[in-house]
Order: structure tokens, then sequence, then C-alpha cells
């Protein structure tokens, strides 16, 4: 199968997780980029921003023909994909399928292409060609969605996880994140406020992946979505989560108190659960393996890429 893989030239955490994703299955000979992203093949940008990178490419192929193709993947819902994609749809036969990955914070369909540029580029995105098949990342649990759209969350590229992580859990309990992203944010902050070792471990934005695999109970909460990359990296180290149920449709998701453990949306059982994990030794790690051991298991970027062939397929 050949796949023109139409992206944005930003970063895009579904967008490149999906094409490392189709790449290791695939191989770059049939993920043909339109818009080529020098990120997917030179390491120019630091964790989190390279997801997509792929050792190994291939010089001569920056310059493949774009046909010859058995599906059309709109990759990204940013601007430049948008209109690299309406350039090219009078020109895609119809028997080959155009499938859109909707990888924003927005529940709704296409929801970031009305925040990003208006509601004009929306529309002429809907109404160029019909979609075949839409992967969603922010497929709420209550709403209804049109049959041919599916979930499709964030997932791992586990080639982009450090190889020496910490093995000495020297932090008690850190949630790292942006506060002003969501109020549950800003409450979990409150709530840790002079608790544990919150403050001398630096629980704030943008920390290391080697403080999760350092922490013993790693804290998630949603932000702008629900999706968070917190959400997959902290299994991903093989750390313990305690996080809020995700209000988004997730397959194989991680199951509470066996791989994750819930706290109550209110955050009244929030301290309790740490002080109780904290004392629980080998339970917490018990779940924390468990954890990663799902998520080697259906959430790696070539197990979402996987997701995604077979449901095209059938």
């Amino acid at each position: 199968m050949k796949i023109l893989f139409i992206g944005s030239k930003r970063f895009d955490y579904v967008q490149d997780l999906s094409y490392s994703g189709l790449v290791k299955i695939l191989g770059t000979k049939n993920v043909i980029e339109y818009q080529w992203n020098p990120k997917y093949h030179f390491k120019l940008k630091e964790y989190p921003k390279n997801l997509g990178y792929q050792p190994g490419f291939p010089l001569k192929g920056i310059f493949r023909r774009k046909t010859d193709y058995d599906m059309v993947l709109v990759a990204s819902n940013k601007p430049d994909a948008i209109k690299a994609y309406l350039a090219l749809v009078q020109r895609i036969p119809a028997k080959v399928p155009v499938v859109f990955v909707d990888g924003g914070d927005r529940p709704e369909l296409g929801g970031d292409i009305v925040r990003t540029s208006g509601q004009a580029l929306h529309d002429a995105f809907f109404g160029a060609r019909e979609l075949d098949f839409v992967f969603k990342r922010e497929m709420l649990k209550e709403a209804a969605y049109p049959a041919h759209v599916f979930p499709f969350p964030i997932s791992v590229n586990l080639d982009r996880i450090p190889k020496s992580l910490a093995t000495s859990k020297k932090y008690e309990v850190a949630f790292w994140a942006g506060a002003g992203s969501h109020p549950i944010r800003q409450r979990v902050f409150e709530r840790l406020e002079g608790q544990f070792d919150c403050q001398a471990n630096g629980t704030l934005p943008n920390q290391s992946l080697g403080k999760f695999a350092a922490t013993r109970v790693s804290l998630n909460f949603r932000g702008g979505g629900w999706d968070t990359l917190r959400y997959w990296e902290i299994p991903a180290t093989g750390a313990f989560m305690l996080s809020q149920p995700p209000g988004i449709l997730i397959p194989n998701d991680f199951q509470d108190r066996q791989h994750v453990v819930h706290c109550q949306e209110d955050l009244s059982d929030l301290l309790d659960l740490c002080v109780y994990y904290l004392r629980h030794e080998s339970e917490r790690e018990a779940i924390a393996r468990a954890g990663h051991e799902h998520m080697l298991r259906f959430h790696t970027d070539r197990a979402r890429a996987q997701f995604l062939l077979e449901t095209v397929g059938r």
C-alpha cells in the first residue's frame, strides 16, 4: 500500500506519530509526503517536537513523484495541511479513499480548523469531497458522531523515549503541566501546595521524561483537550499514573486499579490516593508495570497506525 501523506510543516503530535507509525509498517517509500517535513528525517527539534523522526531516511526519496497511491491521508487540521489538500483534491481519483486525522483539541469535527483559520476554510475542506474516514483524537464519550468517525488518541513513539531513565524513585508526587490550559489543573496545583515534595521536585510545566521514571506518583489531568501527552508518557517510562478518567473514547484504554488509578472529578480523594500509593509500594509498582505492558501492546505509534490501516481496509 502507498499513502499520500498530506501534512503540516508545523509539529503536530497526532500527525507526527501517525507518520512514524505508518513508516514502521509500510516503509518510507510507501508513505509519500506532500509538504516534505525535514523534522521527520533530521534531528532538528528536541522532544516532544520531533515525535515523527525516523532514522535512516534515503535523501533521494525527497523528490519522489506524488502519484500511484492507494490512500490519501490528510494528517493534520493545521491550515497549511488543509490548504495543501485543497490544492490537490480535484486530482484525487474517486476510487482512492480520503482519510482525515483530526488531531486537535476541539470535540467538533474539524473544530480546530475553525479555531485556527475560520469557518470558511473549514467549510471548503468538508465541502471539497466527502471524507471516507475520520480518525479523531477528541471523540467525546457522550457525543454522537457519524459512523465513519473513529477514535484516534495520541500514542508513543518508543524510539523517542530516552534509553536510560532513572531507576530510583527519588520524588514522591509530581504534576508537571501548564496551569492555565484547564481549570482542573489549577485546582490540582492548589491541592498540592505544601504537600509531599512537590515544591522541591519542581512541580511545574515542561519537565523531562526522566523525572517521570524517578517519581513514585505521577499525576495527569486534562488540558485544552482530554488527550494529553502525559497520559501516554507516564506509562511509557514505566511510572505509576494517577489520573482523572478521560472523557474521550480510547480503544483498549488503561483500566482503573489495573493499569492506572482514577481519582474523583472533584479531586476529593486526590491527596488520600497519593498517600495510599506512596505507602503501598508493591501495589503501586505492580500497577505501573501493568500500565507499561498495556501501553507497549496497544498504544505505540505502530499499533495506532495498524488500527488505522485495518479500519480503512475493512
